[in-house]
């Protein structure tokens, strides 16, 4: 590949960035973390060979922080779902632990709340 078709490359996706809406991008990185999360814990297929939970708190922890910083900039209708996605991974990261993590102290709880 030559350096100008490069350039040509990086200028469309520049263009083709600056005209989606910033609640898209939100909410397009909230569901790539809430689905790499679920198959760190263990909501995939064959969860048995993907189940990394140390990974999936990352994760849970980001989307959280994500969706926490993001609520007021996005529609409530989007707002919502995100929390019910976000808390459903808590419980399913809670209900994977053989050590569950104390109450408000588990992951992405820093951002909202206790979730049991």
């Amino acid at each position: 590949m030559n350096s100008s078709s490069d350039e040509t490359t990086v200028e469309g996706a520049t263009r083709d960035i600056a005209e989606v809406p910033a609640v898209e991008i939100i909410t397009t990185a909230a569901v790539h973390l809430m689905s790499a999360a679920a198959v760190k814990v263990g909501l995939a297929e064959d969860p048995e060979d993907q189940i990394d939970l140390d990974e999936a708190r990352k994760l849970i922890n980001a989307l959280a922080g994500l969706i926490t910083a993001g609520a007021p900039e996005i529609s409530d209708m989007h707002a919502r779902s995100l929390r019910d996605g976000l808390r459903s991974l808590q419980l399913a990261f809670r209900e994977a632990s053989v050590i569950p993590d104390p109450i408000g102290k588990g992951p992405g709880e820093k951002w909202t709340g206790p979730v049991s």
